[in-house]
């Protein structure tokens, strides 16, 4: 049996573990942290129990795709709701709407706030449908070393249908006036690493994501998806051993040979899965004629946001929210700008609430209220105690202002975490949130390469590699290195 190295336990990791494991490989992953999971780690306290990152679950079909490829289900490992409604947004005081499940009531609520919109909201959905089966069914499965894996007929025919030169803004402003209608529907890129003005229209698939495929939550939280990959993966036999963070590539000849853990524990392989940070393997882990990208490379790359978040026990229930809650009561254009055009700490920001013990009683303790909150924010930022607390006093006043209720007298539990932490934990660079920005030129055979170039054994997977950030994009970037893995050894 071939052995493999993975670096790294997040979603692509083991994924790539899963996959590689099925194909007959000896797989051994190999966690930094004393959690599995990435940025999808979870813990717990004081009867709360926070799952650390993504907090969304769009593209059920994803992951029931990759369980399919091992004989399972997503209802073999945890419990999958769709959350109705699948969130709300707060657009000002006394002024909030609810996002419903049902795409009858969506029509509804769309001829409520714009007359006459359902025949364009029919025609935006049916667009952003096509683009989610030809993007998700064909491009993201594609490697991206090179632009000849596009050109093929189907491929080029589907170009103009996909608007991957028109602008998402222009896209939606050509069927909708309404200023809040325009917002709902731009949210989804505010993640994706640009302004709507600068993101392809491509990405209106994941408003086909949101509003037909659905919001879901895995209860007992996020981490189930981990979990649930991890006895994916032990059944096939892949090796996971946490608390082992890689210090060194060591190489021979055209080759990567072993790793070098922090601890002066070697293990070598015939094959290596970088599913860490990108630029840390290449900047840290490798030497300078190992690399693919210079310095100057990472420097000109675009950032998707970071975040500032944190994470919130209270000692009581709460009025007026949902699991997902938006707060969009300040200006979109321009908490954009400051993180995109002019990046800075947001002088006005937008946030976002995720409090799943709405919907899960078992992540907090009985009578309490589990919140994750969260501010976008450009990457590369100096973050201190003082700006945290800042942050944290403004979006709090905003909250009880909207929800009517006294909300900080009954913190019990509280913990922040931003730029620093994600260095410190992930080795993220600039620390980056979500990963690699999707604009045009940095999409596709455009982004950082899944093979090492120098090393004929050393792949790289995950948010900034092909094909971008997200849970659903992370998963199929695994997938896609394993089979590139297994093609090396054909």
């Amino acid at each position: 049996m071939k052995k493999v190295i993975v670096i790294g336990s997040g979603f692509s990791g083991l994924a790539a573990a899963c996959c590689l494991a099925k194909e007959g490989f000896e797989v051994t992953v190999l966690e930094k942290n004393d959690c599995l999971g990435g940025r999808a780690r979870k813990f717990e306290t004081d009867g709360f129990v926070f799952d650390m990152g993504p907090s969304w679950y769009w593209m059920p079909d994803v992951f029931e795709s990759f369980f399919a490829l091992f004989g399972k289900k997503v209802t073999d490992y945890y419990d999958l709701i769709r959350l109705d409604p699948s969130y709300q947004v707060f657009f000002g005081q006394n002024d909030r709407v609810e996002i419903p499940a049902q795409m009858a009531d969506l029509e509804s609520l769309f001829e409520q706030i714009e007359p006459g919109s359902t025949p364009n909201l029919r025609k935006f959905l049916a667009e952003a449908e096509y683009k989610y089966r030809v993007g998700m069914g064909e491009f993201v499965h594609k490697p991206s070393h090179n632009l000849w894996e596009f050109a093929d007929l189907r491929v080029l025919s589907s170009m103009l249908r996909l608007q991957m030169l028109t602008a998402m803004s222009s896209h939606v402003r050509k069927l909708f006036k309404n200023e809040k209608l325009i917002q709902l529907l731009e949210f989804p890129v505010l993640f994706l690493g640009a302004t709507p003005q600068k993101t392809p229209a491509l990405y209106s698939l994941m408003n086909y994501a949101d509003m037909a495929l659905g919001t879901w939550y895995p209860m007992g939280g996020m981490f189930n998806i981990v979990e649930a990959m991890a006895a994916v993966a032990r059944e096939l036999g892949v090796e996971i051993k946490l608390n082992q963070e890689v210090a060194k590539i060591e190489t021979a000849q055209g080759k990567a040979v072993s790793v070098l853990t922090a601890d002066g524990i070697r293990y070598p392989a015939d094959a290596f899965v970088g599913s860490a940070d990108y630029h840390h393997i290449e900047t840290k882990l490798l030497a300078p004629e190992d690399r693919n990208y210079t310095d100057d490379y990472w420097k000109s790359r675009v950032m998707a946001p970071s975040s500032l978040l944190w994470y919130v026990g209270v000692n009581k229930r709460l009025d007026g929210l949902l699991h997902h809650n938006l707060f969009f009561d300040e200006d979109f254009g321009l908490h954009s700008e400051e993180i995109y055009t002019t990046p800075k700490w947001p002088s006005r920001p937008l946030f976002y609430v995720s409090a799943p013990s709405v919907t899960d009683p078992s992540v907090a303790p009985s009578g309490c209220e589990n919140l994750f909150l969260l501010i976008p924010v450009a990457p590369g930022l100096e973050d201190s105690p003082e700006v945290r607390q800042k942050y944290f006093d403004i979006i709090m006043d905003r909250l009880e202002r909207h929800t009517g209720q006294s909300i900080r007298p009954h913190i019990v539990y509280q913990r922040s975490y931003a730029h620093a932490d994600f260095v410190q934990d992930y080795h993220a660079f600039r620390g980056n949130a979500y990963g690699l920005a999707n604009t045009l030129l940095q999409t596709a055979f455009l982004k950082p390469k899944m093979k090492n170039r120098k090393l004929s054994n050393l792949w790289y997977t995950g948010q900034l590699t092909v094909p971008g950030p997200g849970v659903p994009p992370s998963l199929i970037s695994g997938q896609v290195v394993a089979t590139e893995v297994k093609k090396s050894f054909a």
